[in-house]
């Protein structure tokens, strides 16, 4: 009989390349999401979806209680850091209570659970770089503050209830199904300035370092991770600034646009850069894509979806 898992966020766009990935191990996969920002397209057929809100607590229950899942991977979250600086309320409901809710019903069953947080929002400003999971963390937003709460929710369930719970700590992923609308995911945002011919913003003036990690890797990582209990960086241990970024989608792209630069916005982060080498050694997980085949990949990628939307 196939091993059952479970994907909350699965119609996401890093959840649904770890649905996938599931799917093709064999397994039976079982989505939970609201549909707030992930897309049931984004869903392969074989896999059930059920649209739930992690903060209600009944339902949620119930649907793990009915599927009774080996694996538990809890991706479902209030992602973005200016939407956590307007409602903090909101993103502390889904953060914290929505993971405590995942972290309940998994206490029922004895699932382990894989929890994805956050690396650079959650280390802050003035950590050493790259940053190991040793360093105490000390958030600049609502959302990365969720999220270290979050955090210890997983490790104190994890410690008392006996099943291995992981964390797994993620730099900026980029990949296919990112989406480029929002704050968020700056390779697929200009990716799409290039598709249709338009300067981005650069905040803090291109300057800005983040590690960004692709995201087959992420989910190899999130695979490694379960049936483990620990704290886990998940990133390639490399800075890059977002000019050099903007700069790579332009030779993927073929095209030259100046861009815009601004000041960054409130919550944001001037650097960072994580470092992984815990996961490699307890893991047995590396970085298998370096950035500028990741850049090209993803933007190839984009451009089709960015058509198939336009003849949709």
């Amino acid at each position: 009989m196939a091993q059952r898992a479970l994907v909350t966020g699965g119609a996401g766009f890093i959840g649904s390349h770890l649905v996938e990935a599931l799917l093709a191990e064999g397994r039976e996969v079982t989505v939970i999401d609201d549909l707030s920002s992930g897309v049931a397209r984004n869903v392969p057929p074989s896999a059930v979806l059920q649209e739930i809100d992690i903060v209600d607590r009944g339902a949620l229950h119930d649907a793990i209680e009915r599927t009774h899942p080996e694996a538990i991977f809890h991706l479902a979250a209030q992602a973005s850091v200016v939407a956590s600086v307007e409602d903090p309320s909101r993103d502390c409901a889904v953060n914290v209570q929505g993971t405590l809710n995942v972290l309940d019903a998994a206490a029922q069953l004895k699932t382990p659970v894989v929890f994805t947080s956050t690396g650079g929002a959650l280390y802050g400003d003035d950590a050493p770089m790259p940053t190991t999971e040793e360093r105490i963390p000390a958030p600049l937003s609502p959302y990365g503050a969720s999220k270290w709460a979050a955090e210890a929710y997983v490790n104190t369930w994890s410690l008392a209830g006996g099943v291995p719970h992981a964390v797994c700590r993620l730099g900026n992923v980029y990949g296919p199904r990112q989406s480029p609308h929002g704050e968020a995911g700056v390779v697929a945002i200009f990716s799409h300035h290039l598709y249709v011919g338009k300067a981005p913003k650069l905040y803090g003036h291109g300057a800005p370092t983040r590690d960004y990690v692709y995201v087959e890797d992420v989910v190899r990582a999130l695979l490694a991770a379960s049936g483990h209990r620990g704290t886990y960086n998940v990133a390639t241990g490399v800075e890059t600034d977002v000019r050099a970024v903007w700069d790579g989608l332009q030779a993927a792209a073929g095209v030259e646009i100046e861009p815009q630069l601004a000041d960054l916005r409130p919550g944001e982060l001037q650097h960072s850069c994580l470092d992984a080498s815990r996961a490699e050694r307890e893991l047995g997980w590396r970085v298998e894509v370096p950035i500028a085949e990741g850049l090209r990949r993803t933007y190839a990628a984009l451009v089709e979806e960015f058509r198939g939307a336009e003849g949709a």
